[in-house]
């Protein structure tokens, strides 16, 4: 998803330096105008905000920490990861950042690469208010920003729409095939209910990715389970009980040990089929 985050901060006139661990990854963006940092500790010369969009939060710590990012970064910069991580490292990254008399955002993203593309991305803001008002240009480049809380609960809020972005999968799925199984189109069937209470993106989207058997990953198996396995160990702090989180994180599990971890999460629907044969 950062690279056509990246190309619509490019077109809303941002200048714009990039840096990936993976090099290859960021021609598209260079040869839409942004120029290529050569080390992490580059990308901070002069720049008033650092977006990180990164796989976990593992890859989060280390380019901000362990690279010299933050170190390299001038008084004042302000840093927005955009990467869905747990909300006790966004702490702990908010807490680390500001120590340096730097900012920090946890700007974690829904939308898909549907979103990025398009400049649609909901995203969820934790951190002080004023600082995302004035980050508000930046934001609105990829989409529409709410703020939900101090810093973290961003991330909080990542994990609210993950959890439900699970299990309504799973909904859509089993609605799917027992519309097959009992002798309807499921392709009539999505169209007919997608009006009704039941419409959802998950459903226009995912839906027809089920029907079609488009599995390539938009949000993979992987990163869904990681997302689940935050989600639960958020709620066992809280000591509450979240039976259809738990029952759905089960199910991608033994789809990933199917063979499905690199596949998109609509997949889910593959897992659901094998049982029911």
């Amino acid at each position: 998803m950062g690279k056509p985050m990246a190309l619509n901060l490019l077109k809303a006139g941002f200048k714009l330096r990039v840096w990936n661990r993976t090099p290859e990854k960021a021609l598209g963006v260079l040869e839409a105008g942004a120029e290529l940092a050569q080390s992490l500790p580059e990308v901070a010369k002069g720049a008033s905000a650092i977006i990180t969009m990164l796989e976990n939060g593992a890859a989060v710590t280390e380019v901000l920490f362990s690279s010299g990012l933050v170190a390299a970064s001038e008084p004042g910069t302000l840093f927005i990861d955009m990467s869905s991580i747990a909300p006790a490292i966004a702490e702990d990254h908010a807490r680390l950042v500001e120590a340096r008399g730097l900012h920090y955002i946890d700007a974690p993203v829904s939308g898909g690469t549907v979103g990025a593309v398009g400049g649609t991305l909901a995203i969820m803001a934790g951190g002080l208010e004023a600082e995302i008002l004035d980050a508000q240009h930046i934001f609105g480049a990829l989409g529409t920003v709410t703020h939900v809380g101090p810093h973290g609960r961003g991330q909080l809020c990542k994990l609210v729409n993950q959890s439900i972005v699970a299990i309504t999968i799973g909904a859509v799925a089993e609605g799917l095939l027992l519309a097959k199984k009992g002798g309807a189109d499921p392709a009539k069937v999505r169209q007919a209910i997608l009006g009704g209470f039941c419409g959802s993106r998950i459903l226009e989207l995912h839906g027809l990715r089920m029907i079609e058997g488009n599995f390539e990953p938009g949000g993979t198996v992987k990163n869904q389970i990681k997302d689940l396995n935050a989600v639960l160990e958020v709620a066992q702090k809280l000591k509450l009980e979240l039976p259809l989180t738990k029952r759905v994180h089960g199910l991608f599990l033994e789809l990933a040990a199917n063979g499905g971890e690199m596949l998109d999460h609509s997949a889910l629907y593959l897992e659901l089929e094998r049982k029911g044969k």
